[in-house]
């Protein structure tokens, strides 16, 4: 997809973060966004801001784990801006915390939104894509499906097992169905990026076994390794722009997404190796 003009995104988790400026980088190539997110103030905020940039925009408050009420989000959408070109599946949580630690509820929480909420995005606006391009001549079929992984997909961490297996099974999910969707003329991306400055660590659940003392470490070691990190999301959501229009299958972004992906490839040892380091909390 090179021409962007005109055409309507979908974003969910498009109250912040890579959904947010995902948003704004696809309005300001005069796409029309549509933001979901179960913040709804955010979302709207994010709709305002596309609006500024000169793009047509709508807010939706949605839980992505809900395959009902993603049914009916979708056919709101279909009715009121059509069938959406572009569906970035951004929504995602992290529980933080060793394994034992991290309660069936945490297990179910992540992965209904990281996992469950990407099959619900792409399953249902996939299924309003292949059918509007079933109609189509080859030529003229167009749409392109992107899901949020992360670096985690790749390397193994002992203080984020939840997190790290939702991501390994979004990439799995998005080589499957690229393979599939491909004859419908869907492209999918999946992207990996590392360390970012977004609020997922500050909005991260911690592992329910955790005691709050150690909970707290935990949040203050994740929002430090961020902040000091400090890689610009909008970097993130340039390079999700350049996957699109060049229909990349995975992307690793930023060092660490790069090393950690290298490292699973060439080194697996060292990957376990890596994972063992202690954390601090």
């Amino acid at each position: 997809m090179k021409d962007f003009q005109g055409r309507t995104a979908v974003v969910t988790g498009a109250a912040s973060g890579f959904g947010r400026v995902t948003s704004l980088a696809l309005a300001r190539r005069g796409v029309r966004v549509v933001a979901a997110d179960l913040d709804l103030d955010g979302a709207e905020r994010t709709v305002r801001l596309a609006k500024e940039l000169g793009a047509g925009g709508a807010a939706y408050r949605v839980d992505v784990a809900d395959a009902a009420a993603m049914e009916e989000f979708a056919e709101a959408v279909r009715e009121a801006h059509g069938v959406p070109d572009l569906v970035i599946n951004n929504a995602g949580i992290a529980v933080m915390g060793p394994f034992l630690e991290t309660t069936a509820a945490d297990w179910d929480a992540i992965i209904g939104v990281n996992l469950v909420g990407v099959v619900n995005g792409s399953r249902i606006f996939g299924r309003q894509l292949a059918e509007r391009n079933r109609a189509l001549p080859k030529a003229l079929r167009t749409g392109h499906i992107v899901n949020i992984a992360s670096a985690a997909s790749y390397q193994p961490v002992r203080s984020l097992p939840s997190y790290c297996t939702t991501k390994a099974a979004v990439r799995m999910l998005s080589e499957c169905m690229r393979a599939d969707l491909a004859r419908d003329g869907i492209g999918v991306s999946c992207i990996c990026p590392g360390f970012s400055g977004t609020n997922i660590a500050k909005n991260a659940r911690t592992a329910s076994g955790l005691p709050p003392e150690r909970a707290a470490r935990a949040h203050r070691w994740g929002e430090t390794g961020l902040r000091l990190r400090n890689y610009p999301p909008e970097k993130v959501a340039a390079r999700i722009i350049k996957a699109i229009e060049r229909d990349e299958a995975v992307v690793s972004i930023n060092l660490e997404g790069h090393l950690s992906h290298v490292v699973s490839r060439v080194s697996p040892s060292l990957g376990r190796l890596i994972a063992r380091l202690p954390a601090p909390f």
